[in-house]
């Protein structure tokens, strides 16, 4: 592997586990707080899957540069993150939840499927292995989408106002890494265009299905990766409080 293409790849591992790592802070938020203890078990199996998720890419970039993954989750600031600003979002109340798992998932099985192909077998391997717990995921949240969406007239309003509110922001997930045409030239991830347009088809079918209107215009434009919102300023302060009161701490 040339080095531009050691470097473009340990980016977009980092993003893809960064991601991964943020969406599972957010999901870890309702333990506790779901509408029934279903699922609360539910969200929290999936809070806990997208950790271990993270985990795996940081685990690929540890054998490319040598880094820790544990000092990259939780001593870098915000603007070293590169997560899509979809998962910064606070979560909102259950129906905005579940679309932006939802939307994520859908994804996520799009960019996983067509990533076990990669010329690169760690990420051949990861992809498979991750693949296969994301489909329960997407499967989850699908149907939660659908019972919300043609619920009462209640659910579908909340849920049509968090697309309203989403839509925008997920167009970010197709926004490329600098460098990454050189991993796409060489097989190593897929190209992100080819993948928005099955995405975009399979999500507007079932969310019509489901009763919903897609916004358009969608509002919000995708920036690059580098620009964060406001939220996961207070999202890491939170999730990297006790790291960073014992910076030195060890378990034995």
């Amino acid at each position: 592997m040339s080095p531009k293409a050691q470097a473009a790849l340990i980016a977009k591992l980092t993003a893809l586990a960064d991601d991964e790592l943020i969406l599972s802070h957010r999901d870890s938020e309702w333990t506790g707080h779901g509408p029934i203890l279903e699922e609360d078990i539910a969200l929290a199996n999936i809070a806990q899957d997208e950790l271990g998720h993270a985990s795996t890419w940081l685990s690929l970039r540890q054998a490319l540069d040598g880094t820790d993954p544990d000092r990259l989750a939780f001593f870098r600031d915000a603007e070293e993150f590169r997560c899509a600003q979809l998962l910064e979002l606070p979560k909102g109340d259950w129906a905005f939840t579940m679309l932006r798992q939802y939307l994520f998932d859908r994804y996520e099985l799009h960019w996983l499927s067509a990533a076990t192909a990669s010329t690169y077998p760690p990420v051949a391997e990861a992809a498979a292995k991750i693949l296969r717990e994301e489909r329960f995921h997407l499967q989850h949240t699908q149907a939660w989408v659908e019972r919300l969406g043609q619920g009462t007239e209640e659910s579908n309003r909340r849920l049509q106002a968090a697309l309203e509110g989403q839509w925008g922001y997920a167009q970010q997930l197709f926004v490329p890494l600098p460098g990454e045409e050189i991993l796409v030239g060489e097989g190593i991830v897929p190209e992100l265009r080819r993948l928005k347009e099955d995405w975009l088809e399979n999500v507007t079918r079932h969310l019509q299905a489901s009763g919903l209107k897609l916004p358009l215009p969608p509002g919000y434009q995708p920036h690059s990766r580098e620009h964060h919102t406001e939220h996961l300023w207070s999202l890491l302060a939170e999730m990297q409080s006790v790291a960073r009161w014992d910076a030195e701490a060890r378990i034995w």
